[in-house]
């Protein structure tokens, strides 16, 4: 019976395993000229998921980012964001949608964001830190692995070669009460 349910697991494992590609993990190399052109992109979005862990709790949930010169949207849904959540990014401020007319907005992104979801993160830092670069108009000092900025630390645990770049793969942002862990699973860089 074990060597049976275990070969079941198995071949039902194998369709998802062959679908995956990915490149070799490689290390964050901070004082790389390439990095550099990271802040040249115009438009990126990736597939991956978020755990968020604080003393006294921990909450997962997958996330989609796009990015692009006039809006940045990060969909959030499971756990974290109780089915789906919409954030839109853009000049003018957040928008935060829930679903079903439940529609919130406000100029300031960091108050709405923790008010609505619990969460109090420099989104418009993170917007840089999520494809390894620190924010450019902020002091930004270097450590293994990453960097710290804003009273928070980046460090990048593996990164990826995509499309001559290198991003994130899995990466930590923490500071003295929250840890966020991102995964990225996949890549899309200036439409492709």
């Amino acid at each position: 019976m074990k060597k049976t349910c275990l070969l079941m697991t198995g071949i039902l494992l194998l369709p998802a395993c062959s679908t995956l590609t990915m490149s070799p993990d490689v290390t964050y190399q901070s004082n790389n000229n390439a990095q550099s052109r990271l802040y040249d992109l115009q438009q990126w979005s990736f597939e991956g998921r978020i755990a968020i862990v604080t003393q006294h709790d921990v909450d997962q949930a997958n996330m989609s980012w796009t990015h692009l010169p006039s809006e940045d949207t990060i969909k959030l849904s499971g756990p974290l964001g109780q089915g789906a959540v919409i954030i839109a990014l853009n000049a003018e401020g957040v928008t935060i949608d829930r679903g079903g007319g439940d529609i919130k907005t406000s100029t300031d992104p960091e108050k709405l964001i923790n008010q609505e979801i619990g969460l109090f993160v420099p989104v418009s830092a993170l917007r840089y830190w999520v494809i390894g670069v620190p924010e450019k108009s902020q002091q930004a000092t270097m450590i293994d692995n990453g960097f710290e900025q804003m009273g928070w630390r980046n460090q990048y645990k593996a990164m990826q070669s995509v499309n001559d770049y290198l991003l994130p793969r899995n990466m930590t942002v923490t500071n003295a009460s929250i840890k966020l862990k991102l995964f990225i699973d996949q890549w899309s860089l200036d439409g492709n």
